[in-house]
C-alpha cells in the first residue's frame, strides 16, 4: 500500500504561515496606531480645515524644525516648545495639569478656540478635512487661569499689530467682526488690536525668556543691582506660557495672509526663546490620543526578551514541521475485520474491568485441550489424568524444567495481573515446545 499524498505541499504551507504572520503583525500595528483619522476637521495640528493648524506645523517644519504630533501623554514631556490647541469643551484641570508639568521642561503656547466648524460636505469640490464655519464657540476652561477673561473685542480696529520691538508689524484677520481678546492682571501684550485689545500675550508672573523680553522692550541690564538680578534669575527659572486668544493669528484661515504667517513664526520662536530644535503639537486634548504601537513596544525592553524567545520557539516549531523524520504512517481501517476485532474488544473489556485473574483458569483449560488435540491423547478423561499423561510425555522427551501440571496449577492460583501474564507465557512456551 502506498503512502497517502500530502494535502498541501511545503510551498503552500509556508505561504499560509507567512500570510498568517503578516496578518498578525498588521493587527498589532492597527491596534497600536488606533484612535481615528487625525484630519477630521478639528482645530488641531492635523486639521486641514479653516480652523486647523496643519499650515502652521508645515511652515515651521519647512524651516528645519522637527515637528511632532503628540498622541500620548508621555510625548508631552519632550523638551522644546509645546503647542496646546484644546477645544472649547476641554477640561481646564487637564490643561492646567499639562502646563504645570511643563514648568521645568520647556515653554508652552496655549491657543484658545473660537470657531464652530463642521465638515464641508455640501461642497462637491471639498476635500477630506475641509470645514465650514458656522458661528463661534469661545472656551470655557474652568480650572485654568480663571482670573483671565476671554471675550469678543467688539468695535475693534481692523487687523492686528505687534507691540514693543515689533510694533511696526501689522496684518489683517479673516473676520474683523469676530475677534477674541483676553484681559487679566499681569497680562503682557505681544500682539494686539489697533485699539489695544490683547490678542496674544503672556503672564509676567509665570516666567519669561530673553526673546519675550526683547519683544516687549524690557531687556534687563546685566550689570544692574545684584539683588534685582537674583530676583530676575528666580523669575526666569521656570519656562514661560504664551496665551494666544485669537486663533486666527495661527490657524490655516489666518495664515492665508503673508504678514500674519510671518508674525506667527516670530511668535512661536519667541515663545520658545529662539528657534527651537523641536516643536510638539498636542492632539490628546482634541480626543485623538492613541495607545503605544504594540509592534514597536514588542521590540523595546523589557518585552524584547520575550519577543526573541517567541521567535526562536516559532522558528524551531517551523523547522521541525518542515523536516519530518521517517516515512509517513500508513492509514489503517478504523474498525478491523473478523477475529481481530473480537479479540481486541474482548481483551480491552477485560483490561478495563481489571479482572485479568478470571481468565487464568480458562486459559489453562484451553491450553490442555489444545495439547490433547495436537498430541492425539484420549479425550473425555478427567483433567488430572490428562495433565499427568502430558507430564509423562515430557519425561520421555527428556525435557527439563517444570512439568505441565505444575505450570497449569500455578497459573490457576495466580491473582495479580502481572503473575497471570508471566505464568500464562510460561505455559505457552511449554505448549509450543511440545507441539513443534
Amino acid at each position: 500500500m502506498s503512502a497517502p499524498a500530502e494535502p498541501f505541499g511545503k510551498g503552500t504551507s509556508l505561504g499560509i504561515v507567512l500570510i498568517g504572520a503578516l496578518a498578525f503583525i498588521a493587527v498589532l500595528y492597527w491596534l497600536g496606531t488606533g484612535g481615528g483619522a487625525t484630519n477630521n476637521g478639528g482645530g488641531h495640528a492635523a486639521g486641514r480645515g479653516l480652523n486647523g493648524y496643519a499650515g502652521l506645523a508645515a511652515m515651521i517644519e519647512a524651516d528645519g524644525v522637527i515637528v511632532t504630533r503628540a498622541r500620548s501623554k508621555d510625548a508631552l514631556k519632550h523638551p522644546g516648545l509645546l503647542v496646546l490647541t484644546p477645544p472649547a469643551g476641554a477640561k481646564g484641570s487637564d490643561i492646567a495639569e499639562i502646563v504645570e508639568a511643563r514648568r521645568t521642561i520647556g515653554p508652552t503656547l496655549v491657543v484658545t478656540p473660537k470657531w464652530r466648524a463642521f465638515p464641508d460636505i455640501a461642497n462637491p469640490a471639498s476635500k477630506r478635512g475641509w470645514t465650514r464655519i458656522d458661528g463661534i464657540e469661545p472656551p470655557e476652561w474652568k480650572g485654568y487661569h480663571d482670573d483671565i477673561g476671554v471675550g469678543l473685542a467688539k468695535f475693534a480696529a481692523h487687523g492686528w499689530k505687534g507691540t514693543g520691538a515689533f510694533s511696526g508689524l501689522s496684518g489683517r484677520l479673516p473676520d474683523d467682526r469676530t475677534v477674541l481678546a483676553g484681559t487679566g492682571p499681569g497680562l503682557q501684550a505681544l500682539v494686539q488690536t489697533g485699539d489695544g485689545r490683547i490678542l496674544a500675550g503672556y503672564l509676567t508672573g509665570d516666567g519669561s525668556n530673553t526673546a519675550l523680553e526683547k519683544w516687549i522692550g524690557m531687556e534687563r541690564d546685566p550689570g544692574g543691582d545684584p539683588d534685582e538680578k537674583a530676583a530676575n534669575d528666580s523669575f526666569t527659572s521656570s519656562f514661560p506660557v504664551v496665551l494666544v486668544f485669537e486663533p486666527d493669528l495661527l490657524d490655516n484661515w489666518g495664515l492665508a495672509d503673508k504678514q500674519t504667517g510671518l508674525m506667527a513664526r516670530r511668535l512661536l520662536y519667541a515663545a520658545a526663546g529662539g528657534k527651537p530644535p523641536i516643536v510638539t503639537f498636542d492632539l490628546t486634548l482634541n480626543g485623538l490620543g492613541a495607545s503605544r504601537n504594540l509592534l514597536t513596544l514588542a521590540f523595546e525592553p523589557p518585552f524584547l526578551a520575550a519577543t526573541l524567545c517567541f521567535f526562536m520557539a516559532l522558528f524551531a516549531a517551523g523547522w521541525r514541521s518542515f523536516n519530518r523524520f521517517g516515512p509517513a504512517r500508513l492509514g489503517t481501517r478504523e474498525i478491523p475485520l473478523g477475529k481481530t476485532v473480537l479479540v481486541r474488544n474482548t481483551a480491552g473489556l477485560i483490561r478495563r474491568a481489571r479482572r485479568l485473574r478470571l481468565i487464568a483458569a480458562p486459559y489453562a483449560d484451553a491450553s490442555r485441550e489444545r495439547l490433547v488435540l495436537a498430541l492425539g491423547l484420549p479425550r473425555g478423561r478427567p483433567p488430572a489424568e490428562t495433565e499427568a499423561a502430558i507430564d509423562r510425555l515430557q519425561t520421555r522427551l527428556d525435557q527439563t524444567g517444570p512439568r505441565y501440571s505444575e505450570l497449569a496449577a500455578r497459573l490457576r492460583a495466580a491473582r495479580r495481573s502481572a503473575d497471570v501474564v508471566q505464568r500464562a507465557a510460561a505455559l505457552q512456551r511449554l505448549e509450543r515446545d511440545l507441539t513443534e
